[in-house]
């Protein structure tokens, strides 16, 4: 039994490809921007609503707060893309 892609099969691989690049892209750009401006976003990871528990021989840190910045951003901006990307 022979494989074979179809157009089907080979559209999605082409599509699952871009995305892929598009999550290169940005986590080379986040890059950029931490290792540049990484002194000047100093307060991420430090916002208030982030939990930090910090006893003699225990760290409980769960950032909260942060979390809910970086998802509506990354949620924004995959939104742009989709609508300009039409």
């Amino acid at each position: 039994m022979a494989f074979t892609l179809t157009s089907f099969g080979l559209n999605m691989i082409q599509e699952t490809g871009k995305w892929v690049i598009l999550a290169g892209v940005f986590i080379t750009l986040a890059g950029i921007i931490w290792y540049f401006l990484g002194d000047k976003l100093s307060f991420i990871g430090h916002l208030p609503g982030d939990i930090r528990i910090e006893k003699e021989n225990f760290r409980f840190y769960f950032p909260l707060t942060t979390m809910i910045l970086i998802s509506l951003i990354i949620n924004i901006i995959l939104k742009l893309v989709r609508y300009f990307g039409n």
